[in-house]
């Protein structure tokens, strides 16, 4: 699974070819979901590392969730449809998009829609750019996800595999 130009890959990291760590499959999580911003993958895989090294006991994913949340992901509360509209509005701005919701999220009729079906929305609407909205199983009642590009669908479900993520298309909650 090669997703990365060797040549664009930061020499700082003790990664062989073969290595298939978890913390090789994590930095090649935070490529994909950082499509084109290699910096800020890097950013988040230091405060990934760092966690590690504090000793933190989250699972990767969780970790992952923490590194990158509101910035190249979201976790929000099942029942607070207005931030996870708003975040998924944020991180589509990284790349100049923007979700037609079939209304305007801070009219009153949104407080009776429900997140798979704005989820389910935000799939369609990027899906049409070229990008996949994609959640993953919580421990608890929240809704949590990335984007990626569509093109690298097959990458993320292998290493969503390998790194043990129940991870979903985002027009699959229900």
């Amino acid at each position: 699974m090669s997703m990365r130009d060797d040549d664009d890959f930061d020499d700082d990291h003790d990664f062989d070819d073969g290595d298939d760590s978890v913390e090789t499959r994590v930095w090649l999580l935070l490529l994909l979901i950082n499509p084109g911003d290699e910096e800020t993958a890097l950013q988040q895989f230091t405060a990934y590392r760092e966690a590690v090294a504090d000793g933190a006991e989250a699972g990767p994913v969780e970790l992952v969730a923490q590194v990158i949340d509101w910035r190249s992901g979201f976790k929000v509360a099942q029942d607070d449809l207005r931030s996870l509209v708003q975040a998924l509005d944020e991180l589509c701005a990284r790349w100049n998009l923007s979700i037609d919701w079939d209304g305007d999220p801070d009219d009153d009729y949104f407080d009776d829609a429900d997140a798979g079906s704005l989820l389910g929305i935000a799939c369609d609407r990027l899906a049409e750019a070229g990008y996949t909205l994609w959640t993953w199983e919580t421990d608890d009642d929240s809704y949590a996800g990335w984007i990626t590009l569509t093109c690298d669908n097959e990458p993320m479900r292998e290493l969503a595999t390998a790194l043990h993520i129940n991870l979903r298309l985002g027009s699959d909650v229900g």
